[in-house]
This record gives structure tokens, sequence and C-alpha cells, in this order.
């Protein structure tokens, strides 16, 4: 794994990623998929959308600067739609969303019904326009981790008239995202985050049931996983930092799965080879601060300790409390803070949040890290 000095980041104040879409934004894809609106008057109202939020993140501080996630239907569908031989179908099992009084099945997943290739860049081209537009921060870019096409559907996640076992599905994968990887990289990206909500379901004890009565192992799957993020981070330049944002599900302020990162913490931290952790940590359905003793020197998590689910602002004291917390499981100078999850990571503009609450948590966000370490940057 390239040697990280953090200079490219994560950072010690941080965020997910995703922004709420700006009503104009919505307009125009609604206009594009009844063909009101052009195919390049809707690629201006990106444009300038990105620019808009370029700005409200330099505005705040933050070292590190997304477009939002924009150009995108929902944080997967950046993936997903750029990779030709995906189809949906239904999953089974217990995951869900919910709240303390609404349960919300999963959406359809993606599989393979075809050969998997690159239809275009998935996310290179995004990174370019993004990177033209920032001036004082670092450009990060988002995308979803590979076992995220796996988890929610297993053994049905492919054809087996297509391919003849996980591993040949699982070779396709990782190509992909290495011919990905090298465009960003040419393109000069610095920061990449991939973004996985199947680890994370895989500390459920519903959800490890599940696994095991579709005829997979959940402990198994975790370190099958480890070895598909590695094959897709193969061959990045020493240059280009990696976190892995790890997500229980964020959906209007419901949830997919609960339970503390003990069953995939020491395959997590010790087997994945990237360079950093957004861990959710906003609500005791992320269980305690324990799991950390396992992270090696030399990476960084960065706690997910104030939350996109609630308007209602954090108090400064109590998180840093928290902070403290965490630190008698892992040396203080290897944390950071966020948010646990970006502010929009469905589909639509219906969101619990708006940018005047994001700007609010954001803020409060670089205040603490500010506080604490001294410099968001380092």
């Amino acid at each position: 794994m390239p040697a990280n000095t953090f200079a490219n980041g994560p950072f010690r104040a941080e965020h997910v990623g995703s922004f709420v879409k700006p009503v104009a934004l919505l307009e125009a894809a609604r206009g594009m998929r009844s063909g009101k609106v052009s195919a390049s008057d809707f690629a201006r109202v990106q444009d300038a959308s990105v620019d808009e939020v370029v700005a409200f993140q330099e505005s705040i501080g933050l070292p590190s600067v997304t477009d939002g996630e924009y150009r995108r239907r929902m944080w997967s569908a950046g993936f997903i739609d750029s990779v030709e031989g995906f189809g949906l179908r239904d999953g089974a099992g217990s995951l869900g969303f919910r709240n303390a009084s609404t349960y919300v099945g999963i959406a359809q997943s993606p599989y393979a019904q075809s050969r998997l290739a690159r239809r275009h860049p998935i996310v290179a081209d995004d990174y370019r326009y993004l990177r033209s537009r920032v001036r004082s921060a670092t450009p990060k870019v988002t995308i979803a981790a590979p076992d995220v096409m796996h988890y929610f559907l297993g053994p049905r996640s492919f054809e087996s008239s297509v391919y003849p076992d996980r591993d040949a599905y699982f070779a396709d994968l990782a190509r992909i995202y290495r011919e990905e990887i090298a465009d960003l990289a040419a393109a000069g990206c610095t920061y990449l985050q991939l973004d996985d909500t199947a680890l994370p379901c895989n500390c459920d004890a519903r959800a490890r049931e599940d696994v095991r009565a579709r005829g997979e192992d959940p402990d198994e799957l975790t370190r099958r996983y480890a070895r598909l993020i590695n094959d897709a981070l193969a061959g990045r330049p020493a240059t280009m930092a990696v976190g892995m944002h790890l997500c229980r599900g964020n959906l209007k302020g419901m949830w997919m799965a609960e339970g503390g990162y003990e069953p995939i913490a020491e395959v997590l931290f010790n087997q994945i080879e990237v360079d950093a952790y957004f861990l959710e940590y906003d609500s005791p359905r992320a269980g305690d601060f324990s799991p950390l003793r396992f992270v090696p020197k030399g990476k960084r998590v960065i706690l997910g300790l104030v939350s996109s689910k609630t308007p209602v602002l954090e108090s400064k004291d109590d998180l840093r409390r928290r902070i403290d917390e965490a630190a008698k499981h892992i040396p203080l100078d290897q944390l950071g803070l966020s948010p646990q999850c970006g502010f929009a990571s469905g589909a639509g503009g219906d969101q619990i949040l708006t940018m005047d609450d994001a700007r609010r948590k954001l803020a409060l966000v670089v205040e603490v890290a500010t506080a604490t370490w001294g410099d968001t940057k380092t």
C-alpha cells in the first residue's frame, strides 16, 4: 500500500460527499427524462450546480471538496449507470430501511446479467470538472465500493451463465475499478473515497443470519471482500490517498442495519489496503469505540459523530467528550471528525436536512477539529 502522510487526505475535518440537490437541478433532471430539456442544457445546469456547491464547501473552510454527487441519480448510481451488463432484481432477507416507527424494503440491487464493461468513465470526467473549479481545497471523488455489487444479492448477484463462479465475477469488477482508477490518476486525482454499505451491514446479526441462510459464511465474505477491494485498488499511485466510508444505510433519516464493528474490525483495519476509514458513530446502533483497538499505526479513522439524519445541532462539548472516549482505544493523532454520512444519499430532493443545516453541521465539524488538533489539514 502506498505510504500516506495525509497531505492529500483524509483530513482532520471531513465530510462524506453528497449534498441536497438544488431545485433547478431536480427540475432539469425531470425535464431531461421527459424530453423537455436537452442534454446540453442539462449539462449546463449540472455545471452551475457543481460550481455553487464547491463554493459552498470552500466558504466553510473544508479541506476537501466534492461535486455534491450532483451528476448521479443517487450515491451508487454513478457506478451502475456507467457499467454495461448490470440489471436490477429484488433481494431477500431482513435488511430494509427503518426507523422507530417505519420499515421500507430495500430497493432493487444490481446484478450482472451479462459481462461487465465500462461504457464510459465512471467518475473520472466528473473529477476533471471538479478539479477545474476548486480553488483552495483538495478535490475528492467518491465511488461505490465493489463489494456493494455482491452483498445484497449474494449468489444471485451474477448469472451463472455469464460468470461460472464468484471469483470470475469479482475479477471483472476489480478490473473495472483498476481501469477507472488509472483514468482518475491520469486526471490528477489524489483523493478517492470508496462508499461501502456491504461490510457494515455484515455486522448486523440479522443480516449475518440471512447470509448463512443463502449458503454463505459472513466471516468468509469479510475476508473475500478485503481481497476484492485490494484487487480493485492494485496499481493506484502513491500520490492517491484512499478513504473508505462505512455506512449502515441512510435514506431520509432511516437506516438498514445496526451493530458494532467488532465482527469485521480485525480484517477491516488490517487487511484492507486503504489509508483511512470514515466510521458511522452518530448513534448507539454503531456500537462502542472498542473495535478501534485493531487500527494499526499509519492509518486514520474519521469519526462520524455529527448526524446527517437530524437537523438538531450537536454540542461541541459532547463531540469532544466522544473524541476523548475514542482516544482511549486509538491515539488521538490518528483521528479526525465528520458527519456519519452524506446529506443526500437517496434520490430526489425530499431530504431531512437543508443546505443551511449542512452549513451549520460542517462549520461545527471544522470548529471542533480546529480546537482538537489545531489544523484541519494535518
